[in-house]
């Protein structure tokens, strides 16, 4: 049993999402009269940056190099991206404290702000996670999903690098046939911006100058992002992007939320008694409870959303096939006096209606690119970024 000191020291993943994420938690202690010292440690999914989301989240990758430390007793607890939680842990570590979730479902963002329904057929769709994939071509089997890694920063950056890079140089071109015309005393030429290419440049912000700079070999017409992660990381105000419906293109488990994890004593009574956000507490219990059921791990399309509604956790849950072309969904209203046992329940009548399968057919899959991959990296070549 571990009891309190002092100073609470918090271990994060060192990107500036998870810094963010883990000053939240600090600055909710702090208000609640608690001394806290934050901590980075190196991941293991920061440190293999070839590999997709779900191949490195089967081992808990961007997870357990944190909680190593804290039950080794070097740290006290470790703050974590719910979602990427694997749902077995230590029986020792317990998740002491889950803040108020935020928005719990994903965005898509775009150049311009296009809805889904109104990408262009055959555009190009970033991302690296199996559930947004298998739910974007079940909607819209003509896009084309391409892998896409990177902090938020990074992937909004890939998605507009493309039109940025355009734009500089149709002003660039305009701005030397201005300077080609200027001598001519007859010449009609009439500049089509408001401003030169150096006014323009100086008017982007520091994300769109980064972009500007990059040499990506794949152009995104859209990419999709936890809504969560584009607010936490201040980019909710400089992106076009339209919020999907998380009944219908439904989040993973926890997605939004955040967890404390610490070893079970007086330590993790103290955070669940400053921070705790009980709905919350719920709803995510009910989605990680039948993502736990199903046994799909980070290798399986499935989303689950559960929201507290009076005296019921109203929940879907939607299991695909990866390739989107099957899918087994359920919406329930769940009793919140034995939110647990429902969901179990729940999960268990998923798995009677085909979703067992699906999670099997997964699995399979997940095996055989992994498979693939450690055959590629033995042949000197590299996995997708």
């Amino acid at each position: 049993m571990t009891t309190r000191a002092d100073t609470l020291r918090l271990a994060t993943r060192g990107s500036d999402l998870a810094l963010r994420q883990a000053a939240t938690v600090r600055d909710s202690l702090a208000s609640r009269r608690r001394t806290v010292e934050l901590t980075e440690v190196e991941t293991t999914g920061d440190q293999i940056r070839d590999e997709l989301i779900h191949r490195l989240g089967k081992t808990g990758a961007f997870v357990r190099s944190l909680d190593e430390k804290v039950m080794d007793g070097e740290l006290d607890a470790a703050v974590h991206s719910m979602k990427d939680m694997p749902t077995e842990r230590p029986d020792n570590l317990v998740v002491a404290g889950v803040p108020e979730r935020a928005a719990p479902g994903d965005a898509l963002v775009t150049p311009d702000g296009t809805a889904l329904a109104d990408l262009p057929e055959g555009a190009v769709v970033g991302t690296s996670s199996l559930r947004r994939r298998a739910q974007l071509l079940a909607e819209r089997p003509d896009l084309v999903v391409e892998p896409l890694r990177g902090n938020v920063d990074t992937r909004v950056e890939k998605l507009l690098a493309p039109s940025l890079q355009r734009e500089h140089q149709e002003r660039h071109e305009a701005e030397q046939e201005r300077k080609e015309h200027a001598g001519e005393a007859d010449s009609d030429y009439e500049f089509p911006y408001d401003e030169d290419v150096e006014a323009w440049f100086n008017g982007l912000s520091e994300l769109e100058r980064r972009a500007l700079g990059r040499d990506d070999e794949t152009e995104y017409d859209a990419i999709v992002l936890a809504k969560a992660g584009l607010d936490r990381s201040g980019l909710s105000h400089h992106v076009a992007a339209t919020e999907l419906d998380p009944e219908t293109f439904v989040p993973a488990p926890g997605q939004g939320a955040l967890a404390v994890t610490a070893l079970d004593g007086e330590v993790a009574d103290d955070i669940n008694d400053r921070i705790d956000h009980p709905r919350t507490r719920v709803e995510t219990t009910v989605e990680r409870t039948i993502l736990a059921e199903l046994g799909g791990g980070c290798v399986a399309p499935i989303g689950a959303y559960a929201t507290v509604e009076g005296g019921v956790v109203h929940t879907t849950v939607r299991v695909l096939s990866r390739d989107g072309d099957e899918e087994v969904t359920a919406t329930r209203d769940l009793p919140v006096e034995r939110h647990v046992d429902a969901a179990v329940d729940l999960a268990a009548e998923l798995a009677d209606e085909g979703a067992a399968d699906l999670v099997a057919e997964a699995k399979r899959d997940a095996g055989a690119a992994d498979d693939d991959a450690a055959t590629a990296r033995e042949e000197g070549e590299e996995d997708e970024p």
